[in-house]
Order: structure tokens, then C-alpha cells, then sequence
């Protein structure tokens, strides 16, 4: 899965080299994109936590950051390699960050 990231410390976001329907268009084309939205801004997240039996629910994120996911991407590759050249071709890796992180099914 990559997650997409916002990153305050990278270069200005510009729309004009964001070709994000090109990366979308090759990696469905190579096979190896299965799925991927964009998430609502951090100010629409609710957080919802159990602490002694009581349901516990925040407006906002659990977390206060300087950087956000801003979207995902659920990738089917071959090896780690794979899943980095793919990353590296996504647009928010020039204006934020990707993370990859392997999926761990339940069970396993």
C-alpha cells in the first residue's frame, strides 16, 4: 500500500507536473494498480478510541503533524524494488511523500 503524504518541507505544489492520470493510466496498465482515492483534509477526520469501556470520539486527526495522508494507493508488485519505481513515479513524490507499506493480512 502507499500511502500519499503531504510533506511541508518539500518543493511548492504545482498543478501543471502533476500527472497523476499518466501514473494512473501505467500502473493500470502494467497491472499493478488495484485501487486508490484522495482522503478528505485532516479537519474532516474523526478519531474514535475505547479507554474504559466508554467510546471516546475527537474531531480532527490523532495526531497533530506538520504532514497528513493525503491519499492511497493499494499496489500489487513483485518485490519491494517494484513497489519503489512505482512509487517514484507517482506525482506527490516531487510535492509531498510516498510511504510503501506491505499489506499484513489477518491470519498470517
Amino acid at each position: 500500500m502507499l500511502f500519499i503524504c503531504t510533506d511541508p518541507a518539500a518543493p511548492k505544489y504545482v498543478a501543471a507536473e502533476d500527472n497523476i492520470e499518466e501514473w494512473g493510466a501505467e500502473m493500470e496498465t502494467r497491472g499493478v494498480a488495484l485501487h486508490g482515492d484522495r482522503l478528505r483534509p485532516v479537519e474532516d477526520a474523526t478519531t474514535v478510541t475505547v479507554r474504559g469501556g466508554e467510546v471516546v470520539v475527537s474531531a480532527g486527526p490523532f495526531a497533530e503533524t506538520q504532514g497528513w495522508i493525503a491519499g492511497y494507493d493499494i499496489i500489487k508488485c513483485t518485490d519491494l524494488d517494484e513497489a519503489i519505481e512505482v512509487a517514484s513515479k507517482h506525482p506527490m513524490a516531487k510535492f509531498g511523500k510516498i510511504e510503501i507499506r506491505p499489506v499484513w493480512p489477518l491470519g498470517e
